[in-house]
């Protein structure tokens, strides 16, 4: 290798480390300023830069993979609509456009152009889920997405520094919290200048004009490297089949999977149609959580931007629920989309030797309570509207027990106690673990966990519930045992179905029991020592 190879590799390195942390202070920057708990307690969001044709360069390591690869395919769009050439300084685009976007109508995803010289350097681009969009609200009862809420699709949110007061206003005028809302949208804007004045500096550091050059040189190393681990592994083609609860009947996710010289297929051809409620997946959430599945045990130490997930080529027919045409009903997209992980890795299970983990809960418990005048017939209370994050255990490893009480594949923190209880008139009477209900096995399942709600009042509240798993638990692999089913119901009172909005009697509790991981192995060859520490922690 010659000396001047040498450098520029080292150069190289270092601005990639540099990017890295550039977009971890712009996603940090999105916590620290937003006004919704999904984003300042759980992390639902994503941040990333991109080069000036609308490619992902780095993403940062906090925030979801459904938020993460599907706004890699969204900038595409943003830049279809409006072309970087047409774009000035002071310029803000935005939509939270399910088919244009992450899915579902509660994501806004904001792209900032950065401009050096008065030439357009690279875009930075930021996703978060605000709480309220009008509408039914966040749930899986409407039939088309014109129920669900505002559609708001590409357009500016500050163009040339000026923001846009009509649509600022449009938004307070629908959403139950013009607040949050608005505030949400500007923490967005500020997070990408956050990214934007660093990546400057680093420019300015590096004594570079732009992006560009230097991004051909990640993508074509991410893009080699991927390939050269997916050719390390056996070819061919390999099939897997979920069943899970859907809205009011299964759905199967048929997952078929290729490996070859140029990268990975995975097509979902045999997979249930469109449903009629709002469990629909639109291609992009789709394809962001199928890659996601390979990614986790394929070329996991690559980079994850354009050049490692174009290796990975996901499709799904158009009509299937994993491909939903508009105007169907996508609110609750991620019941069906954060199984998929699940469904690819079982595909993978073979070609990798069995190195996979077993089936979770994979998808997140996230009721919506809802409450207060408006909401319960007769009660003059205020309203309120509150989106928690729960989680369910991941499935038995390979040489490692599941994860208990774990949002895999998603990756939101759990909403804390306190902060539920401070931001609406709720009590969380018990959250503890579930024992006994991850899979046996080798190595076990993560186990779930109980928790029982209450009116602070003892009034009467909804509950818009999307809430997989209650009839299809998570299954073990390589003869470990299935994990015990999810339940939700009132406390001394009746079962609740795992979908849609109910009220919850005054003086009654609502009871979530979450789902655990399916087991990984023969449960005769657990080491004794770790039934031993189940029961020493109630595991067990």
């Amino acid at each position: 290798m010659k000396r001047d190879d040498t450098l520029e590799r080292i150069q190289l390195q270092i601005l990639w480390d540099r990017l890295l942390a550039v977009v971890e202070e712009q996603a940090q920057t999105l916590v620290r300023t937003a006004f919704s708990t999904t984003v300042r307690e759980a992390g639902d969001i994503s941040a990333g830069v991109f080069d000036t044709r609308g490619r992902m360069l780095a993403q940062a390591v906090t925030g979801t993979p459904g938020h993460v690869n599907a706004m890699a395919a969204s900038v595409g769009f943003f830049l279809e609509r409006h072309p970087v050439e047409t774009l000035q300084p002071g310029d803000v685009l935005l939509t939270n456009d399910p088919w244009h976007g992450t899915g579902h109508l509660n994501d806004f995803t904001v792209v900032t152009p950065v401009f050096r010289a008065e030439r357009p350097v690279a875009l930075f681009a930021a996703t978060s889920h605000i709480a309220d969009v009008g509408g039914l609200g966040f749930g899986p009862d409407g039939r088309q997405v014109f129920e669900e809420g505002l559609n708001i699709p590409i357009g500016y949110l500050y163009r040339g520094g000026e923001p846009n007061t009509v649509l600022l206003e449009i938004l307070r005028a629908n959403v139950r919290d013009p607040r949050a809302a608005e505030g949400d949208l500007h923490s967005l804007a500020a997070c990408n200048d956050a990214g934007a004045a660093r990546l400057l500096t680093t420019l300015d550091e590096f004594g570079m004009d732009g992006l560009d050059g230097a991004a051909e040189l990640i993508i074509d190393n991410s893009r080699r490297a991927m390939l050269d681990e997916i050719r390390k592994l056996p070819h061919g083609t390999w099939t897997n089949a979920m069943r899970i609860d859907g809205y009011d009947e299964p759905v199967d996710l048929v997952c078929r999977l290729t490996i070859g010289d140029d990268g990975i297929e995975v097509d979902f051809d045999g997979t249930s149609p469109v449903c009629a409620h709002g469990i629909n997946v639109p291609l992009t959430y789709t394809q962001a959580y199928a890659s996601f599945g390979v990614r986790c045990v394929v070329g996991n130490d690559v980079p994850n931007n354009a050049g490692s997930l174009g290796v990975v080529r996901v499709t799904a027919p158009q009509g299937s629920i994993l491909n939903a045409p508009r105007p169907a009903a996508v609110s609750a997209r991620h019941a069906i989309g954060q199984m998929l992980p699940d469904d690819v890795l079982g595909c993978l299970e073979e070609p990798l030797g069995g190195d996979v983990p077993a089936e979770g809960a994979s998808c997140l418990f996230g009721p919506v309570f809802l409450g207060g005048r408006g909401v319960i017939p007769g009660s003059e209370s205020e309203p309120f509207v509150v989106n928690a994050f729960y989680a369910g255990g991941t499935g038995g490893r390979p040489g490692k027990d599941g994860l208990d009480c774990t949002a895999f594949p998603s990756g939101v923190h759990s909403t804390p106690v306190e902060i539920t209880e401070n931001t609406a008139p709720l009590i969380i009477w018990r959250k503890e673990f579930r024992p006994g209900s991850g899979g046996d096995g080798e190595f076990r399942g993560g186990v779930g966990q109980i928790m029982e709600f209450g009116h602070a009042d003892d009034e009467a509240f909804a509950v818009s519930k999307m809430f997989d798993r209650i009839h299809h638990p998570p299954r073990g692999r390589c003869g470990g045992e299935a994990g015990q089913c999810a339940r939700v119901y009132v406390r001394d009172g009746p079962e609740l179905r795992g979908m849609g909005r109910e009220v919850i009697p005054a003086g009654g509790r609502m009871v979530l029991e979450t789902a655990g991981g399916g087991g990984r192995g023969d449960a005769a060859a657990r080491d004794p020592k770790r039934r031993a520490a189940d029961r020493l922690a109630g595991l067990d």
